[in-house]
């Protein structure tokens, strides 16, 4: 049974208004160059998106909540049926989709549903994979960041990584994507449920000779002295997330954190996306200004008040507690 203080319960809210958040503050910044230090990074219109406005990083994300928030698991394979036909349905009229995404949905089986449409997301992402010789984009990282709060019970981080590597592979076929998934999404659940911030743990859930190698890219993660000093393109998953970690362990608190990854440039949207998803676990919804938050909207009907009931819901679910009083848990850092 899970104990959900007010704090955690903040914390929860803010893996998803975080993640939100950076999005639309990186959205007008996307694929142009590294944005001076000098110059003040702002949340303002741009490009097709308006103020306040998320992108597809953020929208891909709102049907796996809205399953969570409904007691589904997301491991399950009609769950995840029901995702992708949700994703379908948004990709008609969506502003952006990125271009793998597309290409996998427009590959899929258009009258299967449940668990047949699973498949052929399945199926679908790895003849896209071989096509191409690679599958290894950001993209579904950035849609991670609620996936830990349907699994904060003791004994639910290995179903965690399961549901983390699932949901990846229904896009993204390479190796890379499922791991960082998997690494990111323990790690916002370890932040929710203790305040700290923690990716090396998690890299013991991945297969024992990939380990290393993702030790050694948060090496070089953490030496870097900003996320734009991070080689390759951050559409490349490794390199987003070497970017977000980058942006986290230099930063003073939330704003600071999302504001470094805007400045890393290109996908600045996805990067910011990824890394506020973990910042906002860490520091919690309160963290997020509310000059953003305010104008927080994208999937039609949703603004942040509304993510924000869904990302409470799909941390409660049936069997969980809510302590009555907020300072049960006192852990240092929870007052920044």
């Amino acid at each position: 049974m899970t104990l959900l203080t007010s704090i955690r319960l903040d914390r929860c809210s803010g893996a998803v208004l975080g993640s939100a958040a950076g999005d639309a503050l990186g959205a007008p910044y996307e694929f142009q160059p590294s944005v001076p230090d000098a110059m003040p990074i702002t949340l303002h219109a741009g490009g097709p998106w308006e103020l306040g406005e998320w992108t597809d990083d953020t929208s891909m994300a709102v049907p796996i909540l809205r399953a969570l928030a409904r007691g589904e698991r997301v491991e399950d394979a009609a769950v995840l049926g029901g995702i992708v036909a949700e994703w379908r349905g948004w990709a008609v009229d969506a502003k952006d989709v990125g271009i793998q995404t597309r290409q996998v949905l427009a590959r899929t089986d258009p009258d299967a549903s449940g668990v047949r449409l699973a498949g052929s997301a399945y199926a679908a992402a790895s003849t896209v994979h071989r096509i191409a010789g690679r599958s290894a984009g950001n993209g579904s990282l950035m849609r991670t960041g609620p996936l830990a709060l349907g699994y904060l019970d003791d004994a639910d981080a290995p179903a965690l990584a399961t549901a983390a590597r699932s949901v990846s592979e229904l896009t993204h076929y390479e190796w890379d994507a499922g791991d960082a998934c998997v690494i990111w999404s323990l790690a916002i659940r370890h932040a929710v449920l203790t305040g700290e911030f923690d990716v090396r743990g998690p890299v013991g859930a991945l297969p024992t000779d990939r380990r290393a190698l993702w030790h050694e890219r948060l090496d070089a993660a953490e030496a870097s002295g900003h996320p734009r000093d991070i080689p390759g393109d951050n559409g490349w998953v490794v390199a987003a997330l070497q970017a977000a970690w980058c942006a986290i362990v230099h930063a003073q608190g939330f704003e600071d954190a999302v504001e470094r990854a805007v400045r890393a440039g290109d996908d600045t949207d996805t990067v910011a996306a990824i890394a506020g998803a973990l910042a906002g676990a860490r520091w919690g919804a309160a963290s997020v200004p509310f000059g953003w938050r305010r104008h927080l909207h994208g999937w039609p009907g949703l603004d942040a008040s509304e993510l924000q009931s869904l990302a409470e819901q799909a941390a409660l679910g049936e069997d969980a507690v809510v302590a009555p009083v907020a300072p049960v848990e006192v852990l240092p850092g929870d007052a920044a």
